[in-house]
């Protein structure tokens, strides 16, 4: 049963575009002139575990060698590369990405098989994956509901979906430090080790969007609501959230 009403990740954020109309836009053009540096930045902000942390999300999640993954806003690869570690073929993993800088960077660091496209029109036929993955950029789009329907008609029955996301934490303590590292420190590191600021404002445009995302039930719902069954959230340090759901078979 398809929702009727759209449902954003988050509120227009003014400091960055005037309208949601202008998102999109302003999103692909500041991931297409940071893709050289986006690696760097992401070692730098989980202070190198994030390839750990990667690997034991889709392990758990399910991926075993043999199966076919789609990754989604696939970035320079960070999460294909631990799926590919996983399944034992590089052919097996298909990285999708709306911007064309980060595809050119994947490109040089990894050789499998690419596609631009958005996330709300996969460019895939139905049933053609066993998981799709995305790390870290559920913010990035434009409509919770239609971008999980479309998930769950690529996936083949009993395919899983595991999306890797940062959530603002509930402690306000550790709220206010993840506020202050993420908001304003990484930033400010971003800038001064690249020299760029467009980086810089990538990170705080990633802050911003974490502090006004909608909140984790809502993402579990929005799951169910695409029809895909034993939706949830794996949640660690209040911090790091993995939701998944897995579509019947």
């Amino acid at each position: 049963m398809k929702p009727e009403k759209q449902l954003q990740p988050h509120p227009t954020l003014p400091d960055y575009y005037p309208d949601l109309v202008q998102r999109p836009a302003f999103v692909r053009q500041l991931f297409d002139r940071t893709a050289h540096y986006y690696d760097w930045v992401c070692q730098l902000l989980s202070f190198g575990s994030g390839n750990w942390y990667r690997r034991r999300a889709l392990e758990r999640a399910g991926l075993r060698p043999g199966m076919t993954v789609l990754d989604v806003a696939t970035g320079t690869g960070l999460v294909a590369r631990q799926a590919i570690a996983i399944t034992g073929d590089p052919q097996t993993v298909i990285g999708l990405d709306v911007s064309m800088g980060m595809l050119a960077e994947l490109k040089r660091l990894l050789h499998i098989p690419l596609m631009q496209g958005l996330m709300e029109q996969l460019p895939v036929a139905n049933a053609c994956c066993d998981m799709i993955s995305m790390g870290y950029a559920l913010r990035h789009v434009a409509d919770l509901n239609v971008t999980f329907q479309e998930f769950h008609r690529a996936l083949r029955p009993g395919g899983i979906l595991l999306i890797l996301e940062i959530g603002r934490p509930n402690a306000p303590l550790k709220r206010g430090v993840i506020k202050f590292y993420m908001g304003r420190v990484i930033p400010l590191l971003s800038r001064l080790t690249t020299g760029q600021q467009d980086m810089q404002t990538l990170m705080r445009y990633y802050w911003d969007t974490i502090e006004n995302c909608v909140p984790p039930n809502t993402i579990i719902q929005a799951i169910r609501d695409a029809g895909f069954a034993e939706a949830g959230c794996h949640v660690e340090f209040d911090l790091f959230r993995a939701y998944f759901g897995r579509k019947s078979g």
